[in-house]
């Protein structure tokens, strides 16, 4: 069986909603005024809804998140957006809070849904008998933890081949299994589990050990590299997964445009080799005014995570921020300019950056490109001879993705023949008609009728061939052959999707189990209910001392070389280690492993 590749963009408003359908997604995902976990991307149901009619042009979907925790007071709310969600032809929706599954229902009803539903990757996915689990109580699609390895994808597919298995590919990193990170609230008092994470993972950190000794100093030491899985494809298609997700939805429109188009046209590539095995799930070709290239556009320095296993590589210490392209050495500074060394070109405002002696980040403006003599706005002050130079801004570039840079048609084939009473027209099994009476034509018309036909303008089609009887001789006068196009473009456009399918819904008792309770994320009653408990255990409603703040497969121990297990030196240091910020306030590690996994608790706690 053929099996459809799904490349999932993300879209923080309409307009880059569309600029990804554009560009060779398959399916968006997108937030609603609220309940999404990033609270500041939030739209209206009216842009969704024409976000929804744009994609299903293509065939395309629409996924909306739904996927924070819920409150008891919000509810009635949840359950309202659900409705209008369902009304406006949304395909799916992400969830993280059980107590969505109460408002599910299959019978139509002002007070349910029957919307297809997806286990966000909030949900903890990276076991099969989670997956399975989800899979039982009626979720179609499982978005599986970031962290999971190709073999392990592999084994949950085998375990639970009927889900479809959703991955990310390519974006930022959290550094905590998602859904089970609270060291936000617990220091800002701003829930990731509600789409306020303050981000504390891309602060700056002392390690120091039971002593008290510096062993890294004011260090980024849990800033993790930006995920870059486009070498892996064919390996995650492979494995199970069918819907490859792009992160992020607080990213603009430049960087939609340019990673989309990138991971389209390397999904089209696996498509054209395995034809018998993967098709794309929507429709469209797409060309473009750029050559996507990923190294411009936003990225922290890349890495394919644990995808082939634990690698030493995956963190940016020095910086949390963009570096973008390596671009070249400096070569020689003469007075207010420098040279550099590569084979890059310059543009006058390009943004350039390097890591200065002090191991941080320091970023330029290029006043005036003459080659590759460069004129800053201003010299750095670190700048020497040797340094490795990376562009973080692209003149050039984003001027190309300032403007119109993609189209996408569909494909058809029109045939054209004669009926008793008049003419009809057919393309993708959508045939409409016309009465005229039938005259024959004193000159060949093929011609005339081919190019009116395929004047498709700015419809979502493009005709690649006209199929005309050879015994065609009938003269058609062109306001009715624009009529049969018109008519036809209109069928075509107004041929429904199929109606997404969704699962039933049940209610089971839990068959996976956490050491923790506040770990279910139970934040409302109807979430006691479905988990047989009798009061929320939600940290953010009952801060719970013993808790872990994190738990990251990213580990200290390892990425700094002092993992005896993996071949590294035996610490000298004496444990517990303890990340200390620039206000004092210190988090103690635990490294489990018999988990090979890296937890962090308040010092506060322990």
């Amino acid at each position: 069986m053929i099996k459809s590749l799904e490349l999932l963009a993300p879209a923080k408003n309409l307009e880059c909603g569309i600029a990804a359908i554009d560009h060779g997604a398959d399916a968006v995902y997108i937030g609603a005024q609220r309940f999404g976990a990033r609270a500041s991307a939030g739209n209206s149901i009216e842009d969704i809804a024409r976000l929804c009619n744009y994609a299903h042009q293509y065939q395309a979907k629409v996924y909306v998140t739904v996927n924070t925790i819920i409150f008891d007071d919000e509810l009635e709310a949840t359950r309202e957006l659900l409705s209008e969600l369902q009304q406006i032809g949304v395909d799916a929706v992400l969830v993280q809070d059980l107590s969505i599954l109460s408002f599910h229902s299959p019978l139509p009803s002002s007070f349910s849904f029957s919307l297809p539903l997806h286990a966000s990757t909030q949900t903890d996915n990276r076991t099969a008998a989670k997956v399975r689990w989800l899979y039982d109580i009626g979720f179609s699609r499982v978005v599986l933890a970031r962290e999971l390895s190709i073999d392990e994808i592999r084994a949950i597919h085998d375990a639970v081949p009927d889900v479809e298995l959703e991955v990310f590919v390519h974006g930022a990193l959290c550094v905590s299994y998602s859904g089970l990170c609270y060291v936000s609230q617990h220091c800002f008092q701003r829930s990731a589990n509600r789409g306020e994470c303050a981000q504390f993972c891309r602060m700056r950190f002392d390690l120091v050990d039971a002593n008290g000794q510096v062993i890294e100093h004011d260090r980024h030491l849990l800033s993790l590299k930006d995920m870059c899985q486009i070498d892996n494809l064919e390996a995650l298609a492979d494995a199970g997964a069918t819907s490859f997700k792009i992160e992020g939805r607080l990213k603009d429109v430049a960087y939609v445009k340019n990673v989309t188009a990138a991971y389209s046209e390397r999904l089209n590539q696996l498509v054209r080799c395995h034809p018998d095995r993967y098709r794309r799930a929507s429709q469209g070709r797409c060309q473009y005014t750029f050559t996507p290239n990923l190294q411009k556009t936003f990225n922290r320095g890349y890495t394919t995570y644990f995808a082939n296993g634990r690698q030493s590589s995956i963190a940016s210490f020095d910086t949390p921020k963009a570096m973008g392209e390596f671009v070249g050495t400096v070569k020689e500074l003469s007075g207010n300019s420098f040279t550099v060394t590569g084979t890059a070109s310059f543009a006058n405002g390009d943004g350039l950056c390097f890591i200065n002696k002090n191991r941080q980040l320091e970023g330029f403006r290029v006043n005036r490109a003459d080659g590759n003599r460069l004129f800053p706005q201003r010299m750095p002050i670190g700048l020497h001879p040797g340094q490795k130079l990376y562009r973080n801004s692209n003149q050039e570039f984003d001027r190309l993705l300032s403007k119109p840079s993609a189209e996408r048609k569909i494909p058809i084939t029109m045939t054209l023949q004669a009926v008793a009473d008049g003419f009809c027209l057919s393309a993708e099994g959508v045939t409409v008609s016309i009465q005229h009476p039938h005259q024959t034509a004193e000159k060949p018309q093929h011609d005339t009728i081919v190019r009116q036909l395929t004047k498709l303008g700015n419809t979502p089609y493009i005709c690649t061939k006209v199929d005309i009887p050879v015994d065609f001789n009938y003269f058609i006068p062109n306001s009715l052959i624009a009529e049969l196009r018109r008519l036809l473009i209109q069928a075509l456009q107004s041929s429904p999707l199929p109606h997404p399918e969704s699962r039933p819904v049940a209610c089971l008792p839990p068959t996976f189990h956490y050491a923790q309770p506040h770990l279910y994320n139970i934040s409302n009653r109807l979430s006691c209910d479905f988990y047989g408990v009798s009061t929320p255990t939600a940290y953010e409603l009952r801060s719970t001392p013993e808790a872990a703040l994190m738990q990251c497969r990213h580990c200290l121990r390892y990425s700094l070389g002092y993992c005896v297990r993996h071949g590294g030196q035996h610490p000298t240091f004496r444990e517990p280690l303890f990340l200390r910020l620039g206000d004092g306030r210190r988090f103690r590690l635990e490294f489990d492993c018999s988990h090979c996994q890296m937890n962090i608790y308040s010092t506060h706690h322990s």
